[in-house]
Order: C-alpha cells, then structure tokens, then sequence
C-alpha cells in the first residue's frame, strides 16, 4: 500500500529532542511512503533501527499509541500536515525539510477534536 499516515504519539514526560523542547502529552505525526506502507509503520514501531529522521529520535522516547493508514495514490502528506495546522501546533521544521510546511508533528492539545479531524480525513480518502 502507498499514501500517507498519522502516527499518535505518547510523551510521558518534556523531553528534548535535538533543538525542540517537547512538552509531556499526545503528538499527531504525518508521514508518508509511496512504496511500502506497512513496513514504513512497521520500522516506526520497532525498536531496533538506525536512526535517520527527526522521529526516530522522539520514537526512542515515546510510545505509538495509535496509527492512522490513508491510501493514496498521490503525496498527500503535505495536505495532511497543513490542514492540521490550522487547528494544532507544533515544532518549527520537525520532519518537514522537503514540505512547503513548518512542521510535521502537532501537540494533540484537544484529542475529541483530533479525532474528529481524523475521521474526515479518512472518509475523503479511503472512500476513493
């Protein structure tokens, strides 16, 4: 499967993790794989890898609680991230570097409403 996914993201306590101070509490993270899906998620979730992204470095610190999988054809990941930035925020130029947005992880301040994002996304998707 390729397209984009939202990883919901447990930090139990403020950790910093390279230049960004990250307070305790629940984070959306948007990524993307327009080859294998499942084993992008499967290498989010283990953990034994070689760290490469900004994620893998606040993955070593926290726990995946949820994972969200909206198949795509096309990159949507920037879509994704900047409709969410219109209703959370989160740390400038975390796992964004090719994206024309200023963050790809977003502190989960309202979870009712998260999900409520969550759900419309998918149905816009995965109804295709």
């Amino acid at each position: 499967m390729k397209g984009s996914y939202i990883l919901v993201i447990e930090l139990l306590k403020k950790r910093k993790i390279y230049k960004w101070d990250l307070k305790k509490g629940l984070y959306a993270y948007v990524g993307s794989a327009m080859n294998n899906m499942e084993k992008r998620i499967e290498r989010h979730l283990s953990r034994k890898k070689k760290k490469h992204w900004h994620i893998d470095y606040l993955l070593e610190h926290a726990k995946v609680k949820y994972v969200f999988m909206i198949s795509s054809d096309e990159k949507i990941e920037e879509e994704i991230s900047k409709k969410l930035s219109r209703e959370f925020s989160g740390p400038k130029g975390f796992g964004c570097s090719d994206l024309k947005v200023e963050t790809n992880l977003y502190y989960i301040d309202d979870f009712e409403k998260f999900m409520n994002f969550i759900s419309k996304f998918l149905i816009k998707y995965n109804t295709k």
